[in-house]
């Protein structure tokens, strides 16, 4: 597999994992009772940017880890999926 696949690979699952962990830890404005003029009472009261790019960094390589050896190294695919749907065609 080409690196450059590996990478773009890698960035969409930290992609999706940022909307995951964005979430977690998040304490509003309205929760702390601090709401800032001109902004919206669910926005966060202190964002921790840093805090939120490294979990979903070390999320997002476990992730595309396990993807690797599944996908890579031991085969397993989409079409290894079984298909619980009937064929209807």
């Amino acid at each position: 597999m080409p690196i450059f696949s590996i990478f773009a690979i890698y960035f969409i699952i930290w992609w999706l994992t940022l909307f995951i962990v964005l979430p977690i830890g998040l304490r509003t404005q309205a929760e702390e009772n601090e709401v800032v003029p001109g902004s919206v009472e669910s926005a966060p009261a202190r964002f921790r940017a840093l805090r939120v790019f490294l979990l979903t960094s070390v999320l997002a390589a476990i992730i595309h880890f396990a993807w690797y050896i599944l996908s890579v190294r031991l085969g397993y695919g989409l079409d290894a999926i079984p298909q619980f749907a009937p064929k209807f065609y």
